[in-house]
């Protein structure tokens, strides 16, 4: 099947998931949307040790199993997503069906980071925004979201999450077609809205 991929990449707090977000209320079911997030590995370690691990490394992610399932996609195949529970830092036992569209969004922090994934993209947009935003948004999210403890969320902030922003997130920004600074950029959705609408309604 004939699609195009938009990879959505930047920061945690970024505002790359409310632009997603934004872009598949406007679409509804005539687009898809991955989270790399889903695709976090199946861990076996105990709780105490899942919440002591780096998430933020590329390594945490199975981008494999990504890349397959948008190769599937692709070839008009409905896939099985893996949810991921953030509660319990681990991948649930839940799937949900995918099916193939003309239009798939592609959003995560790491998700410009390996080029076979990068390579399939054929729109990269980067979400940047101010790091002090960009935390403040990330402890609102993970404690009122995600279950978390406002220490606990600090601490990871500080002990992963910023320095692997700067190893492995920022140093893609560059590697975007476009840059945009929030996720609320009216201008940039109303751009990227109508390309898509271009893209699933034209005659071609």
């Amino acid at each position: 099947m004939k699609c195009v991929i938009i990879g959505i990449a930047g920061g945690t707090g970024s505002g790359k998931s409310t632009f997603s977000n934004r872009l598949k209320a406007a679409f509804k079911d005539d687009i898809a949307v991955l989270y790399h997030d889903n695709y976090y590995k199946n861990q076996d370690e105990t709780f105490t040790n899942r919440k002591k691990m780096n998430y933020d490394h590329p390594d945490a992610f199975d981008t494999e199993l990504l890349i397959s399932h948008l190769q599937k996609l692709r070839e008009g195949e409905t896939i099985e997503c893996p949810v991921y529970d953030y509660s319990e830092y681990n991948r649930s036992d839940q799937v949900v069906l995918v099916e193939p569209k003309k239009v798939i969004l592609v959003e995560g922090i790491l998700v410009f980071a390996d080029s076979r994934l990068r390579d399939m993209f054929d729109i990269k947009i980067f979400v940047e925004a101010d790091a002090d935003e960009r935390i403040l948004r990330r402890v609102i999210r993970d404690v009122k979201e995600r279950g978390r403890d406002i220490e606990g969320v600090v601490e990871q902030y500080l002990t992963t999450v910023k320095p692997m922003h700067y190893l492995y997130v920022e140093p893609t920004k560059p590697l975007a077609d476009i840059i945009i600074n929030s996720g609320m950029n009216e201008v940039a959705f109303q751009l990227v809205k109508n390309n898509i609408e271009k893209i699933l309604y034209s005659n071609c």
